[in-house]
């Protein structure tokens, strides 16, 4: 199983480049980074944990930025994030933001992409919430259209785009209907997200992964439905808090990558973890 992190990098915690070397040393497969812009100090929309909104979502560094910088300073180390926020992005110029840095890490990228949660951060970027997971599947549509071999036009219900150059191109090969890199979209079980999933992406990437043995079923279904092949689904835990149970139970459910959850801290209290975290590296005899 791979074991790769995740963290909300900030102005205050450990930085980027220490961090991916450290991971990249002691062979964890990956480094997922949120996103959020901004957060309106005035807002009414509740932090899905509860309690208060943690400080550090208001310091997030930019994920693309942080990742080129750790791209620059790694061979092997995935980079990924969770999540890319894709209804607050222009699609044409963030399709050139993950193209390019795929392209300069050896694709290595994964396109971990959400709905967000934050009304009002959303509302800033001119996001109708109502109608922002038809908005994302089109820009995504629009973005694959830029990431294809040859000029290709889009005109959706949200944007479009002419038929264009646009290079670099994504390493990774087009599979099925999905053109880009390993695509992951975040998000609650439901049939909508799996009716997605299943059009667009290569898996789920489903918060804390409780509930799996449920889920796992109707996911698989509507993949089916989809005409896709059943042996390319990918289904990777994202934020999880590691008990060697909990990864024989994913172990078990066929899952091969599992993120784990790091605080926004120091690079001291950040590297003492990762040597804690150490004990369920293949390589240190974990479930593999």
């Amino acid at each position: 199983m791979r074991i790769a992190v995740t963290i909300f990098l900030t102005d205050e915690t450990i930085t980027p480049t220490r961090l991916a070397r450290e991971l990249e040393e002691r062979g964890f497969a990956g480094l997922y980074l949120p996103e959020h812009t901004h957060i309106p100090v005035e807002r009414t929309t509740p932090y899905p944990a509860g309690g208060d909104l943690p400080r550090e979502y208001g310091r997030t560094l930019d994920p693309f930025v942080a990742l080129g910088q750790a791209a620059a300073v790694t061979e092997n180390l995935g980079l990924g994030t969770g999540i890319t926020l894709v209804a607050q992005h222009d699609p044409i110029g963030l399709a050139k933001q993950i193209a390019t840095l795929d392209h300069l890490s050896g694709g290595r990228f994964t396109l971990g992409l959400g709905y967000g949660w934050n009304v009002e951060e959303a509302a800033d970027h001119g996001v109708e919430w109502r109608t922002r997971r038809e908005l994302v599947r089109d820009r995504m549509a629009l973005m694959r259209a830029l990431w294809s071999a040859r000029p290709t036009a889009h005109e959706g219900p949200y944007a479009s785009v002419r038929a264009s150059d646009a290079h670099p191109k994504p390493v990774q090969r087009p599979r099925g209907p999905v053109v880009g890199p390993r695509t992951l979209i975040g998000g609650a079980a439901g049939p909508k997200l799996f009716a997605h999933i299943g059009e667009y992406a290569d898996g789920w990437l489903p918060i804390g992964g409780r509930g799996l043995s449920e889920s796992l079923p109707v996911l698989r279904a509507a993949w089916a439905d989809a005409g896709r092949d059943p042996s390319a689904l990918q289904v990777v835990p994202y934020a999880v808090q590691p008990s060697p149970g909990k990864l024989a139970y994913y172990a078990d459910l066929g899952i091969e990558e599992v993120v784990l959850q790091l605080p926004p801290a120091r690079e001291k209290e950040v590297l003492g973890l990762l040597d804690d975290c150490a004990r369920y590296l293949p390589a240190a005899g974990a479930i593999a």
